[in-house]
């Protein structure tokens, strides 16, 4: 059964300052995505979407995709201001991308099966990706059944500063109900604490699930995308910053009951760099796994 890795990475040139200042995280110079699409290929996935930028196509190739091209197939989708729904049209004064919701919309023409949508610069571990190919393979094609693999808040923390973390509600059968964003949590001296709109803090125990950005979906979710966007650009394309993001669109769904979200759960350690200062903890951490041979020294040979 084929299964895609839909990788979001259009935000890459712009957050990181030219792909060329990617700071390499493994002991051959591999960065975070070269994990990715390591982890996925080897637990069923065979074949990559690399969501990005026009403007950045040849450097990407150069750079990123041709590190993992001849291990699998790897197709690259442009996310772009103005490729939207028939009938809209973006502001001209419009610089910034239009969010996860629009960026995996991008990818409608080229998706035919069930596949996975992952953040370029999130390492989401082995184990992740082994539940989240598992269920893929038993959602059925036709119908708006999709999968969440659910994080443990603790293991998703900075030591450095806060976090922002969409916190997820479950069912008794496991099933998303709900999923919050809270931007700011941060651990006190008086334990774990998320501060809400209101700037009240609220107690945290760190077993929550929250969500990560790795989602399972089949091309039933693009109809979804396509109305989201519509809504979301009657209301907010005015607005410079306003971003359509994946997770609120989910919850939308779930919350219509036009949709049904199972939560994985997942007991990996999520790195990631959301502070400078958090680098040397990724890289820390990979090394960990190579000396305990989840992964090669090399991956790519």
């Amino acid at each position: 059964m084929e299964l895609t890795l839909v990788v979001l990475a259009a935000g890459m040139g712009s957050r990181y300052g030219g792909l060329k200042q990617i700071d390499p995280v493994g002991p051959s110079g591999e960065i975070v995505m070269d994990y990715s699409v390591f982890d996925a290929r080897r637990t069923g996935f065979n074949h990559v979407v690399c969501v990005i930028r026009k403007s950045i196509e040849q450097e990407f190739r150069a750079a990123v995709s041709s590190r993992f091209e001849r291990a699998l197939p790897v197709e690259l989708v442009f996310q772009e201001l103005d490729d939207l729904p028939s009938g809209l049209a973006a502001p001209a004064e419009r610089q910034k991308p239009w969010g996860t919701a629009h960026a995996v919309w991008a990818c409608r023409n080229a998706m035919h099966t069930p596949f996975a949508v992952i953040n370029a610069d999130d390492f989401y571990g082995r184990h992740s990706y082994a539940l989240l190919a598992q269920c893929l393979r038993g959602l059925p094609p036709d119908a708006a059944r999709y999968a969440m693999t659910g994080f443990t808040l603790r293991n998703t923390l900075s030591e450095h500063g806060s976090v922002a973390r969409g916190i997820c509600r479950l069912n008794e059968t496991g099933e998303l109900k709900s999923v919050v964003e809270h931007p700011k949590i941060e651990q006190s001296a008086d334990g774990l604490r998320s501060q809400a709109d209101d700037g009240a803090w609220r107690p945290l125990t760190g077993d929550e699930t929250v969500s990560m950005n790795l989602w399972g979906f089949n091309p039933t979710i693009f109809p979804h995308l396509e109305n989201a966007l519509k809504n979301f650009l009657k209301t907010s394309a005015g607005q410079p910053k306003a971003e359509c993001y994946l997770p609120a669109v989910v919850d939308d769904l779930i919350r219509r009951d036009a949709a049904r979200v199972q939560v994985l759960k997942t007991p990996d350690h999520w790195l990631g760099v959301t502070y400078t200062a958090d680098k040397p903890v990724v890289v820390e951490g990979i090394r960990g796994l190579v000396a305990r041979g989840e992964y090669p020294a090399s991956l790519w040979g």
